[in-house]
């Protein structure tokens, strides 16, 4: 068996008049009603470290997926801690794997009116598939928020019931084992691939805007296997869909999943997950990018967000931009490895 192992402003003018007088003014007092002026100017000036009445917030993925779900969650408790009236608009921009998000998110002004979600593997993923306009560099990074693991399901009608199981059908019914994704490169779609080297099978890929969208394929029986992350499987079987979840692809079962075993427990060497991050435009003034990453930092400590989240089935793991920023640049040195030895791009029909 082949192992493969992935951790994965404006100005306000303002116009004086002095009364006119019939002799000279002063040197000082021009520069007194000059320095007048100057502080009264400063009081209309915007502070660099303020941000606009809206800010948008873009998420890659369709309404009903766990990184729509984390937005609009979290979105509430960033206004209350930046303060200042500001308010946040989440806006789906699905498509490309998430690469049409991502794009936008890069090529935004950076003023304070635009942030989003980045999610991993496809942050790092897609640039290397094919050419796009961004790279994971192309950011100002503004926080990790979620970690969630990979996971199979199936509708809980099949007759499989676990990784071996369904390895046994694949290989009896070649090509029949459908596999629905978040978009190609993304952790399910790669993990797919690394059962198929590492098993010898062969199934059919399925690409969807999102998570919710591979949801109702499953529901609906039009598509067999589900990848999606742990929290999303959990919170979907929790809303009532008959779900069988059939391994996690961490390197230990998670908290929320005590009783599922992993992929590695079920021998098949394989952790994969996403990790669903924030960040900005590159370029963001600094005190701006300072006060957001603040604010992200308040919101994913509240108590209150935290209970929220555990309700949903969301696994929170908080990295600040420079924790961020190093596990992206060492889980992209291990996609490079991965693209090298299984490039994931598919033909055009």
């Amino acid at each position: 068996m082949t192992t493969n192992t992935l951790r994965i402003t404006g100005e306000k003018t303002m116009n004086r008049s002095f009364p006119t007088m019939n002799k000279p003014i002063s040197r000082r007092l021009l520069l007194s009603a000059g320095g007048a002026a100057v502080i009264g100017a400063a009081t209309g000036r915007a502070s660099a470290a303020d941000l606009p009445s809206v800010i948008t917030m873009i998420v890659g993925y369709a309404p009903g997926g766990g990184t729509d779900m984390t937005a609009r969650v979290i979105a509430p408790y960033i206004e209350k801690y930046l303060g200042g009236g500001s308010r946040i608009a989440v806006v789906n921009r699905t498509g490309a794997g998430g690469a049409i998000a991502f794009q936008a998110i890069a090529s935004a002004a950076p003023n304070g009116s635009t942030i989003g979600f980045v999610n991993t593997p496809n942050l790092l993923t897609v640039p290397l598939e094919r050419k796009v306009g961004f790279t994971w560099e192309s950011f100002d990074l503004l926080g990790n928020v979620v970690d969630d693991p990979s996971n199979f399901s199936v509708h809980s009608d099949t007759p499989i019931h676990s990784m071996a199981e369904l390895v046994a059908y694949a290989k009896n019914n070649p090509g029949t084992v459908t596999v629905g994704s978040t978009g190609i490169g993304s952790d399910d779609h790669l993990a797919m691939l690394m059962l198929e080297r590492a098993t010898g099978i062969k199934m059919t890929h399925v690409p969807y805007r999102g998570s919710g969208e591979v949801h109702a394929a499953v529901a609906s029986k039009s598509l067999m296997v589900a990848g999606i992350n742990v929290g999303e499987a959990l919170s979907y079987s929790k809303g009532g869909t008959p779900l069988r979840h059939l391994g996690q692809m961490s390197q230990e079962r998670s908290v929320i999943a005590p009783d599922l075993p992993t992929f590695k427990e079920q021998g098949y060497n394989i952790v994969m997950a996403s990790l669903r991050g924030m960040a900005a435009p590159k370029g963001m003034p600094p005190e701006m990018l300072a006060k957001l990453v603040k604010a992200i930092d308040q919101a994913v400590q509240d108590p209150a967000f935290k209970e929220q989240s555990a309700k949903s089935f969301t696994p929170l793991r908080y990295l600040g931009p420079a924790a961020f920023r190093k596990e992206l640049s060492e889980t992209e040195r291990g996609f490079k490895k991965l693209w090298q030895e299984l490039p994931w791009t598919e033909a055009k029909a």
